[in-house]
């Protein structure tokens, strides 16, 4: 039987945040998070407490039910308005997103194989909780401070700053090619963003990262 897909939303948009930002791609928000509800009510007593997102339910622009790999690889491509790949396939190669919510409580073998046919690099952002299945081409984790980290390894830690007992240092060491450190988003950023830009001066593994995606007032 195929796997069933739930998708918050799925649209096209610029990538806003970490390595990759500004780059052209297609966000693909899964539904379901294990490390809160979505529900305001349970927020105090979540694992994840500062989420700004909301991945609760199929209702979002582009989101849906789909009933296997190649129905949700083919409602992904055809949110892609931009041009195909170029030359060798190597630039502007068609680009999606898995995020969530926690996509890797979905994100399967099947869907990754029907993406890749379709010539889509895929990304996934994680909270790390989860094994990654094999064939992802881009892997950031973003770790929080009371979660078990199960990926300890992959090309982005995206820390979001500051987390109480998730110091940076506690990070460091991991097996990822690039530190990013990501000032969390409410009432006090602009507090948070002058600590952030703090420690990365003083300590250049880090490198900072803005959510360009609000400062520019896109999806």
């Amino acid at each position: 039987m195929p796997s069933s897909y739930q998708i918050k939303e799925a649209f096209y948009t610029l990538q806003g945040e970490g390595a990759r930002s500004g780059r052209a791609a297609v966000f693909c928000r899964f539904s379901g998070c294990n490390l809160w509800s979505g529900l305001e009510r349970d927020r105090a007593g979540a694992i994840c407490t500062f989420c700004d997102t909301d991945f609760r339910g199929t209702d979002g622009p582009g989101g849906g039910r789909f009933n296997g790999a190649e129905a949700l690889a083919e409602h992904i491509l055809a949110q892609w308005i931009g041009q195909s790949a170029s030359g060798d396939g190597s630039r502007g190669r068609r680009y999606v997103v898995c995020t969530g919510g926690e996509p890797l409580l979905q994100l399967d073998a099947a869907l990754i194989a029907a993406l890749h046919e379709r010539d889509f690099e895929i990304a996934v952002e994680t909270n790390g909780t989860q094994p990654a299945p094999p064939g992802i081409d881009w892997l950031c984790v973003s770790p929080k401070a009371d979660a078990p980290l199960a990926l300890r390894s992959g090309d982005e830690l995206k820390l979001v700053f500051p987390q109480p007992d998730a110091p940076p240092e506690r990070f460091a060491d991991l097996d990822f090619a690039q530190f990013f450190l990501q000032p969390m988003d409410g009432p006090q950023r602009a507090k948070y963003t002058d600590w952030a830009v703090d420690y990365c001066r003083r300590h250049p593994q880090w490198r900072l990262s803005l959510q360009l995606h609000k400062l520019l007032g896109i999806p």
